[in-house]
């Protein structure tokens, strides 16, 4: 009985080193590659659901950035998503999580993409989409105004920019869909 109980624990403890050594990896892996102007980096995180499961599927050197931006897309809500990841080698291929992110009265639709590059680096972009009750003009007006009004897509899609954001409006019947896309470097 006293050696099952100390293989009991001696499992409890590997097992939370290793989750303190994940954090720890998480939070540096995504070290951007040396330039001449340093880029801004992410606050470090304690790991959410959604990077703890790509790192236990093997997405390792993107963790940090799927991290990153999930965190900001949640905001603290309690999202629900779904990952996208290679069954061979999942480090070395891109990966994506859909999300269900709830918004006020609303829901938003948020796609992740990250993938790996040179020296552990992992770039990623997101897209969030919600359809709004309000025409576009409305929407814009209301939700978009300080970014800068870009030149139409075609000729039923217009756009915002804000430099490494942009958001695209598009009619859906009486409403509106607005697609929120941003580069994560």
């Amino acid at each position: 009985m006293r050696k099952k109980l100390l293989g009991i624990v001696i499992l409890a403890v590997s097992f939370i080193l290793v989750s303190v050594t994940f954090l720890a990896t998480a939070q540096v892996k995504n070290q951007p590659i040396p330039s001449k102007t340093p880029a801004k980096q992410p606050a470090p995180q304690t790991a959410n659901n959604i990077s703890q499961a790509a790192y236990k599927s093997g997405v390792r050197t993107c963790a940090g950035r799927i991290n990153q931006i999930t965190n900001f897309l949640s905001a603290g809500v309690n999202a629900g998503y779904m990952m996208f990841f290679s069954k061979t080698n999942p480090d070395q291929q891109m990966a994506s999580v859909s999300m269900e992110i709830p918004v006020n009265n609303n829901t938003a639709y948020a796609s992740v993409s990250v993938a790996p590059g040179q020296a552990s680096y992992c770039g990623g972009m997101y897209e969030t989409v919600v359809y709004w009750p309000q025409n576009c003009a409305a929407v814009e007006a209301q939700n978009f105004g300080s970014l800068k009004k870009g030149k139409m897509l075609s000729k039923n899609i217009s756009v915002r920019d804000g430099g490494d954001v942009k958001v695209f409006l598009m009619p859906a019947g009486a409403g509106c869909v607005s697609i929120k896309k941003e580069m994560v470097r």
